[in-house]
């Protein structure tokens, strides 16, 4: 099993900063994904290399206070577009989630319990470093939680709010095994959007999901929030309420 401190390959085990055993980009190795091969992307679909000033800082306040992006932790091809205006999105609760959905490429483990206390804090000091004007703030699931983590998540949004009242937060959450009472938590910590991603079409949702969630649940999860915040679904539903 590798360690943290060295590029491990997808697929293989290794172990966390933390200790936590995961499985990097929650991919298990097969034959079928260790022999297929890739075209190379069309120039139409190629994102420019990152860079500039304001990107620089971005990734330095990440680095200087040890939080995770979904920018990085997905492999996402718009990090330079986005940290580059002023907006990036946070990962919070750690880089290894509980689930393995299929399409998603963040570490899989059990973090049994583990949580960094002083993420709220580092992550307000961190919007307000980086001038933003625009967070959001995502997490991955963590089921080995009693109450998935919606206490850390509230706390992380009022830290913000607190440090930089003038930031807009949207909370793209995981489902809190669709918990209303640790739902609405996080949805009166302060922050103006709730969204839950449900993925794709009831048809394929647990060939593709993980078997803890459902295409049922993420719709109640955001019927949940009342009427004073912005909730909605980027993929593929808009939900206003």
């Amino acid at each position: 099993m590798s360690n943290g401190k060295t590029r491990v390959p997808s697929g293989q085990k290794f172990r966390t900063e933390q200790g936590i055993a995961a499985i990097k980009d929650g991919i298990k190795q097969s034959h079928n994904s260790s022999s297929e091969t890739f075209s190379p992307k069309p120039s139409w679909l190629r994102a420019k290399m990152p860079g500039g000033a304001r990107f620089e800082a971005v990734r330095h306040n990440v680095k200087e206070h040890r939080l995770s992006t979904v920018c990085q932790e997905s492999h996402c091809p718009n990090i330079g577009e986005c940290w580059s205006n002023g907006t990036a999105t946070i990962m919070l609760m750690g880089s290894v989630c509980t689930r393995a959905c299929r399409f998603c490429a963040v570490d899989t483990g059990n973090p049994k319990g583990w949580l960094d206390v002083d993420e709220p804090e580092n992550t307000a000091k961190s919007v307000e470093l980086m001038g933003l004007r625009y967070i959001v703030l995502t997490s991955v699931d963590r089921d080995d939680l009693a109450d998935s983590g919606a206490a850390h998540y509230a706390a992380c949004v009022s830290a913000i709010k607190a440090r930089t009242p003038q930031v807009i937060v949207e909370a793209l959450t995981p489902d809190f095994d669709g918990v209303e009472e640790h739902i609405e938590l996080v949805v009166d910590s302060g922050l103006q959007v709730f969204a839950q991603n449900i993925e794709t079409v009831r048809r394929l949702t647990h060939p593709v999901r993980d078997k803890r969630a459902g295409y049922e649940k993420t719709l109640r999860v955001l019927l949940t929030p009342n009427s004073t915040v912005l909730t909605s679904s980027p993929k593929p539903v808009l939900w206003w309420a």
